[in-house]
């Protein structure tokens, strides 16, 4: 069976029937789905044999074109990355035209940086035609899902971001799924179910406010640190994956604590250790100015220099401090 005629799951080789319900209940009814999984994850799902899995995950890598590829390809293909406009010239120039899609993108700061206004904004520019700073076609809008781990989400800024840019408020809305995760493992399984939503729904933004508040919570000490870090770590190659496989962008946010040791400088530094800081493609650090002026400032981002930019929070969105 050549490439182009394996269109879905059942096209693919030694997956009947049976085996296709199986996979689709299990969270594994795309190509996509498949393509990132490992043969034991497929076999245990489909309750076939590893060998099988194997082959079916081959397929499915093949169709997709997931292969070796060279440097120069590489470039072709970040160069049709597109950009989220985050309402601010200033951050968007920072972020070297705005919040990219096929990368995870941290913001982390202190409680009133910012960081839950930007992702509110980020989730209504998303929709947004291009030719202004969204994802959104002619003929398709582009649309957000925004998992919310501390009851931080408020409708009534959507409607007010949606306002600024003379959008239907209610139909702005509708165009993103928001679901509230109990605990670290709903918020894995909410990932899990995304790889089979985001096709179906043109979803083109995915937020995670915030990303560590569960698994500092449920592994406190540092007798619990190994396994916490390790479980996040899953859950951010989770999120990865599916900002690589959809082309889209991944947007999460992180708290901060104290480190009694620094003296001189910033005695702040971002949840989640090593684990953290090697996952996103960008992270930037937020913090508050006077008014409602807040600074963001470029941590790491290997096709970005460091800078910063001023950016305001207004009771219509975020936007530069001249606006």
């Amino acid at each position: 069976m050549s490439k182009k005629e394996i269109r879905s799951i059942t096209d693919l080789p030694g997956v009947g029937p049976a085996t296709a319900n199986k996979l689709i209940e299990a969270g594994y009814g795309t190509l996509e789905a498949i393509a990132v999984a490992t043969p034991q994850e497929l076999s245990a799902a489909a309750g076939i044999p590893l060998t099988t899995a194997q082959r079916i995950i081959k397929a499915a890598r093949e169709a997709l074109d997931i292969r070796f590829k060279t440097a120069l390809e590489i470039k072709k293909e970040r160069l049709t990355a597109r950009k989220i406009t985050t309402g601010s010239r200033n951050l968007d120039d920072l972020l070297g035209g705005g919040i990219e899609t096929r990368i995870i993108t941290e913001f982390f700061g202190e409680f009133g940086s910012g960081k839950t206004q930007i992702c509110h904004q980020l989730a209504v520019n998303v929709q947004l035609p291009q030719e202004k700073g969204g994802l959104s076609t002619s003929d398709n809008v582009a649309k957000a899902v925004y998992i919310d781990t501390e009851g931080t989400f408020r409708w009534e800024r959507i409607e007010n971001m949606a306002k600024r840019w003379g959008l239907d408020p209610d139909q702005v809305m509708a165009n993103i799924y928001y679901i509230r995760a109990i605990n670290s493992d709903h918020q894995m399984a909410i990932v899990d179910e995304l790889f089979n939503l985001v096709p179906k729904e043109n979803i083109k933004l995915v937020i995670v406010d915030s990303v560590t508040s569960h698994f500092r919570a449920e592994y406190p000490g540092r007798e619990n640190l190994a396994p916490r870090q390790q479980k996040l770590n899953r859950h951010l190659h989770q999120l990865a994956r599916l900002a690589e496989v959809y082309d889209l962008a991944v947007v999460i946010t992180n708290q901060v604590m104290a480190r009694p040791d620094v003296f001189y400088g910033d005695p702040t530094q971002a949840v989640g250790g090593h684990v953290l800081g090697h996952a996103p493609g960008v992270r930037v650090q937020l913090r508050k100015s006077r008014g409602n002026k807040r600074i963001a400032r470029v941590i790491d981002a290997p096709h970005l220099p460091e800078g910063e930019a001023v950016f305001v929070i207004t009771d219509y969105g975020i936007a530069d401090p001249e606006d």
